[in-house]
């Protein structure tokens, strides 16, 4: 399954076309690496989204065959392994960097 729709599926992202910007402009990365919004995506893989507002790192568990999954069941798909909100300390460098 490509990533933008593992995304959409999963509910890691609301829109499919948000996925796809996300992945298109370097904010997600698969094993390590930075990820198309087209790489398919296997069982052990690693995604690693750097948000705006988060940063999550899940596990692949399988797949899914179908196009939407109940909630209930997302943690036979999806393993989280670290989750951290941003706060205003992670932009000061962006502020410090305008005064410039």
């Amino acid at each position: 399954m490509r990533l933008d729709k593992f995304l959409k599926t999963m509910n890691l992202m609301k829109r499919r076309t948000v996925a796809n910007e996300a992945a298109g402009e370097g904010f997600i990365t698969v094993n390590g690496r930075t990820a198309k919004p087209a790489c398919n995506l296997k069982a052990g893989d690693v995604i690693e989204l750097d948000m705006w507002n988060f940063r999550k790192k899940i596990k692949v568990l399988q797949v899914p065959e179908k196009k939407s999954i109940p909630k209930k069941d997302l943690p036979l798909y999806i393993e989280t392994l670290e989750y951290s909100a941003k706060t205003a300390d992670d932009f000061a460098d962006f502020e410090d960097d305008e005064e410039l």
